[in-house]
């Protein structure tokens, strides 16, 4: 930021293999999972509003300040009217894994601090993650409201011990953006990657042009003014980008 002068943020996804374990490390909404012979190993989990809504409320109870009486840091099934004061609804706080009832108040009209959900969940109406690095100077519209402080750049990391598994030519690490696995399941990436590795055994640069294959699956062909998957599918609108490293090792067989 300082360098360039510009503001702004990403999420992070890293990999990092060292003494005989993978050590993948995830601040966002990318994912990494291994691609072995029989199995599938996810190597990280997608941090959303969704995924740590009792982590978000819970510094929301801590420091209501941050809120700045603009928000609720309630989750309620739907936004509430005026006209549900004094009626219970279901609601959740950061200490519920499921719902309650509560009797509405009017404090509880405001825009909840988590809202919606899947694609469409939004951690302070502003972010659809709630991990990253960046963003020290991202408020919330037309207001003074901070969206760092709820905003962790703290990764998760995974670790995958090689020497508990015995690692065959064609396993592989995918790394990709949510542009990816918005339209293709783990399951669907391996059997493109199990698919393509097979067929095509000679070729230097199969790891590369597996890559490529991955993304052009993801953004699909384009129909009219939409690109689609298929005939029913709409195909991915986000940004894709996908990384394939080899596990395999030809100096240690």
């Amino acid at each position: 930021m300082e360098a360039t002068n510009q503001t702004g943020g990403c999420t992070a996804l890293a990999a990092l293999y060292f003494q005989g374990k993978l050590y993948v490390a995830n601040a966002g909404d990318s994912r990494a999972i291994l691609v072995l012979k029989d199995s599938i190993v996810p190597m990280s989990s997608e941090f959303t509003p969704e995924s740590e809504r009792q982590r978000i409320q819970h510094l929301a109870f801590l420091f209501p300040k941050l809120l700045d009486g603009e928000f609720t840091r309630f989750e309620f099934p739907r936004r509430l009217k005026g006209d549900d004061v004094g009626h219970k609804v279901l609601y959740r706080d950061y200490f519920m894994e499921g719902w309650g009832y509560k009797t509405v108040e009017k404090a509880d009209l405001k825009y909840p601090l988590v809202h919606g959900h899947g694609k469409q969940a939004r951690l302070l109406g502003t972010l659809a993650v709630s991990r990253g690095l960046g963003d020290h100077q991202l408020k919330v519209i037309d207001t003074n409201i901070e969206v760092k402080p709820f905003l962790s750049c703290i990764p998760k990391v995974n670790v995958f011990d090689f020497a508990l598994h015995d690692i065959k030519e064609d396993d592989v690490l995918i790394m990709a953006t949510d542009g990816l696995w918005d339209v293709l399941c783990n399951d669907e990436v391996a059997h493109v990657v199990r698919s393509f590795l097979a067929e095509n055994r000679t070729d230097p640069q199969r790891f590369s042009e597996l890559a490529k294959c991955l993304v052009c699956r993801a953004r699909g062909k384009k129909r009219g003014h939409q690109w689609m998957l298929d005939e029913s599918h709409e195909a991915s609108y986000d940004d894709i980008s996908v990384f394939v490293i080899p596990l395999h090792n030809r100096e240690e067989d």
